[in-house]
């Protein structure tokens, strides 16, 4: 049987804003002013590749988050999560670390002594998911999911390995808290990849190479998130060879409000929340004195 796509598939073509965060560089494809979520990523960054010196390293000071989870997937190199539930854990190539932020949680994330040591190179996504509201105060927690424990399938000049949620009849061990779809795709020169409509809304982000939707004229390069219509069968092809990270699910149940590293459908929560980090009320870090400030211009929201 041939599949075919629907010719006018793609809803949008978002082009990442770029942040110098000193270190390197990091592109944010989620939220932009063009677009500002999808299912309920409410946030995606791209760092890298960079190459770290022996002797140095990243360092993100700890810093609080509410309503929401952070996924962050490496493709490259190592970092070392500590937060204030006391959990400490490296994330190698291929991992997942997904960390519920809930009522609130206080996280750091460096580069391990052993990497500072040698050097190398950084290349990962780091994600946030909008938690539903009936989940938005629930307690805080972290889940570490190994790369060999995430399944996969490799055939027809595809590979896909599923970080979250569910896709082509596998279910990924990560925890979800709505209808989720994260995937690493590599498709080779000739492959084909079908993505259903079993997921509302739905996206992909080129991260090298380029890759056609079948139907439609010109291809899409790297370091753009282009947005499928909802409810389309799409079919990805590259004649070049190309990575992606497919993204989406369920839309959220209702609007988000994002200010700093606050996630919340309620504007006066998010203040609380500041007022919190600002006092000094969030947990600590075990071993950690340092933190990252409120940003200075911060007034409250919901006045």
């Amino acid at each position: 049987m041939t599949v075919m796509a629907d010719p006018s598939s793609v809803e949008q073509v978002v082009l990442p804003s770029v942040r110098d965060l000193g270190d390197f560089d990091v592109r944010r494809a989620l939220p932009t002013a063009q677009r500002r979520m999808v299912g309920p990523f409410v946030f995606f960054d791209a760092f890298g590749p960079v190459v770290i010196r022996p002797g140095e390293g990243v360092d993100t000071r700890p810093h609080p988050h509410i309503g929401l989870a952070t996924l962050t997937h490496l493709i490259e190199g190592e970092m070392l999560h500590r937060d204030s539930e006391g959990f400490v854990q490296a994330i190698h190539p291929g991992d997942v670390n997904l960390m519920t932020a809930g009522r609130g949680i206080v996280h750091s994330e460096r580069s391990a002594a052993d990497f500072r040591k040698t050097g190398g190179t950084m290349f990962g996504f780091q994600t946030w998911l909008a938690l539903p509201q009936s989940l938005e105060e629930t307690a805080p927690a972290f889940d570490h999911v190994k790369a060999d424990a995430l399944p996969e399938f490799d055939e027809d000049g595809v590979k896909v390995r599923l970080l979250a949620g569910e896709f082509a009849g596998l279910r990924a061990p990560t925890p979800v808290f709505a209808d989720t779809l994260y995937a690493d795709v590599a498709i080779t020169s000739g492959g084909r990849l079908k993505v259903d409509s079993d997921h509302v809304e739905r996206a992909f982000y080129v991260v090298e190479g380029e890759v056609e939707v079948v139907g439609q004229a010109g291809s899409f390069d790297k370091d753009k998130l282009i947005v499928l219509k909802p409810g389309a069968e799409v079919i990805l092809r590259s004649s070049t060879g190309t990575r992606l990270m497919l993204l989406g699910g369920e839309p959220l149940d209702g609007a988000r409000h994002i200010y700093w590293n606050f996630v919340s459908s309620r504007l006066d929560r998010i203040d609380e929340a500041a007022r919190q980090w600002r006092d000094g009320s969030f947990p600590g870090i075990p071993g950690e004195s340092e933190f990252i400030p409120l940003p200075a211009n911060y007034r409250p929201l919901a006045a």
